[in-house]
């Protein structure tokens, strides 16, 4: 189990951080604007970089996961890349040995999370600004830079180095296996109760959620304020929710990013063999041979 330090920085600590050595930091937004779906089938993503412009963290850069680390070939939106691409990408953006990153975004924390996890599954350590940009903000005196970008990241001279890469993602047969009870696991929707029991539009094909799913949304590991919720309510919301489970634990969501905000909680608490299932509902709805439930777990 990784230290919390390890993965999650809190605002008080990044600015110690950039004032002490702020060449030595990679600070990227990777906010996605993302509207509530009005009906069904509804997908709409907007880049975040007009929030970026609007106010954001001296030296940093923005990133649109909508095309960085993504893979235009995948079907589903926000397809993982390559190991080898994500390390190039990063080494792009200027990020080489001696790097330390910190991702954050505009407080929802999930898209933080899924560069974090992508990172993770490409064997590259970030740390995640707990609390987002508003947790910024609320720091007394904190620097804010506002409007156009006014500074290019040189390209890194190399790659940054690659650790043991976990195994963090499921494919669509390895969750299908699981669903069917054809191989061990558990499978884990990060959504709302309200879409995962099927009672509210959905961006995707199909409501509902994957048969023999337990229900844990991810937004129930952030604090009133924000921040991930401590070791001791991480316990308390993973430990009945997950009795029993068989491993490995693969998330899913909409489109592969909620689940990854639970993936970080997992991690946290102390759970191993998490993956994430990058196509979630997105792919499995599309499909009309797959199975959706709207009832039971």
């Amino acid at each position: 189990m990784p230290d919390r330090g390890e993965v999650l920085v809190g605002a008080q600590q990044l600015a110690a951080e950039l004032a002490a050595r702020p060449d030595e930091l990679f600070v990227a937004d990777v906010t996605v604007a993302m509207a509530s779906p009005r009906h069904d089938g509804d997908y709409r993503a907007e880049s975040g970089r007009a929030g970026w412009e609007w106010a954001r963290i001296p030296g940093s850069a923005h990133l649109d996961l909508r095309t960085r680390f993504a893979d235009p070939a995948a079907g589903f939106h926000f397809g993982r890349t390559s190991p080898a691409e994500v390390r190039a990408e990063l080494a792009r953006c200027g990020v080489g040995p001696g790097t330390s990153v910190v991702l954050h975004d505009d407080g929802r924390m999930q898209w933080a999370a899924r560069a974090w996890w992508m990172l993770r599954g490409a064997g590259v350590r970030a740390r995640v600004l707990d609390g987002g940009l508003p947790a910024w903000l609320r720091l007394p005196g904190a620097p804010v830079e506002r409007g156009e970008l006014v500074r290019e990241h040189a390209a890194a001279p190399a790659e940054p180095p690659a650790e043991p890469v976990p195994e963090a993602w499921a494919d669509r047969d390895e969750v299908l296996a699981i669903s069917t009870g054809a191989r061990p696991g558990t499978l884990l929707c990060a959504l709302s109760p309200e879409h995962f029991a099927g009672t509210v539009p959905t961006r995707y094909r199909r409501r509902g959620h994957i048969p023999n799913s337990r229900n844990l949304p991810a937004a129930g590991f952030l604090d009133a304020d924000g921040t991930v919720a401590a070791p001791a309510r991480l316990a308390e919301r993973l430990g009945p929710a997950l009795a029993g489970a068989a491993e490995p634990i693969v998330v899913y969501c909409g489109g592969g990013v909620s689940a990854c905000l639970s993936a970080l909680a997992l991690t946290l608490g102390g759970y191993d063999s998490v993956r994430v299932y990058d196509g979630s509902l997105e792919e499995w709805t599309a499909d009309p041979s797959l199975p959706v439930t709207r009832s039971g777990t």
